[in-house]
This record gives C-alpha cells, sequence and structure tokens, in this order.
C-alpha cells in the first residue's frame, strides 16, 4: 500500500494483544505513522 502512494498507520506494540503484523510492518519501514489504538481514528480523520 505504501509503494502505491497510500498513507499507513500501524498499532502501537503498548495497546496490542498481539503484535505481530504490526511490529512486521514497522520493521519494513511501511508504516507512516505508530499509534496506539484509540489515537487511529482520530489519525484517519485528519488523512480525509
Amino acid at each position: 500500500m505504501k509503494k502505491n502512494g497510500a498513507d499507513t498507520i500501524a498499532q502501537s506494540e503498548a495497546s496490542c494483544v498481539v503484535f505481530g503484523m504490526p511490529k512486521e510492518a514497522i520493521k519494513l519501514g511501511a508504516a507512516d505513522q505508530v499509534l496506539d489504538l484509540d489515537r487511529i481514528p482520530e489519525a484517519i480523520l485528519e488523512l480525509a
């Protein structure tokens, strides 16, 4: 998605029950932002 110009958000480790997929996205540099779960909706609205 990021390679095609999409804005990307990964959930932070602190707010995850299982951090597997977000961890890999962050490690690959595929996440523009890393946010706690409760901050993600606000961030999406700011991108719109």
